[in-house]
């Protein structure tokens, strides 16, 4: 956490201020794993973390406050996907590289993120812009990649010309999102992850350079 952290009502929180307020966004983050969203009571928050409901309202106007902290900061840690495909070659074997990296990378981070995740996704659903808005920074920063990698490859004559980058970037990146939160669903159909990841990443491989992979 970076820069000064405030009360509600403006003032400086002080180190111990600081770790109160994280310790509730701990408490917080560990109660959605386990609870649904709209289940968590600030009261019970607050008991978790060993202080008091007045403490919670010190730092946060309610609930939904300290979820979309929570949100935020998983954003900021989101917008590093784009490493996954940025700069990165699509052409031979290299391309097959870039598709595994991203699909392993992507669920990865969604699994990670899984519990807030499913509220940022409940949110936007909902038409709540400010949940609407965390999920597309995170989806943005893989698609903006993928739209410029398909371009490139229009570019070198690879990709036909009347292919839209940006339609097939978001669409490989709405379907990742899609399998990434429906990860645990597979086995209901009796799929494996070790099944699921490359059979993923031979669609992504063939969305962007329309080709069958080089193994």
């Amino acid at each position: 956490m970076t820069g000064q952290v405030r009360t509600v009502d403006g003032r400086v929180a002080g180190r111990r201020g600081q770790a109160t307020r994280q310790k509730l966004l701990d408490c917080l983050s560990e109660m959605l794993s386990s609870s649904p969203y709209r289940d968590v009571k600030v009261i019970d928050v607050a008991r978790k973390a060993g202080t008091s409901p007045a403490t919670f309202y010190q730092y946060f106007p309610d609930v939904e406050g300290a979820v979309l902290e929570i949100a935020e900061e998983m954003a900021k840690e989101g917008a590093g996907l784009t490493d996954l495909v940025a700069g990165r070659s699509w052409i031979g074997k290299a391309g097959w590289q870039t598709s595994e990296d991203l699909v392993e990378g992507f669920l990865d981070f969604w699994r990670r993120h899984d519990a807030i995740l499913r509220v940022v996704d409940l949110g936007a659903a909902e038409g709540d812009k400010r949940f609407y808005k965390i999920r597309m920074k995170i989806l943005n920063s893989v698609t903006n990649s993928l739209t410029d990698a398909v371009k490139e490859l229009q570019a070198k004559g690879r990709v036909d010309k009347d292919v839209s980058a940006a339609a097939m970037a978001g669409a490989l990146v709405a379907m990742l999102a899609a399998v990434a939160s429906h990860q645990k669903g597979f086995t209901t159909w009796g799929v494996k992850q070790a099944e699921l990841r490359p059979n993923l990443a031979l669609l992504v491989h063939l969305g962007i350079t329309g080709k069958k992979p080089t193994k």
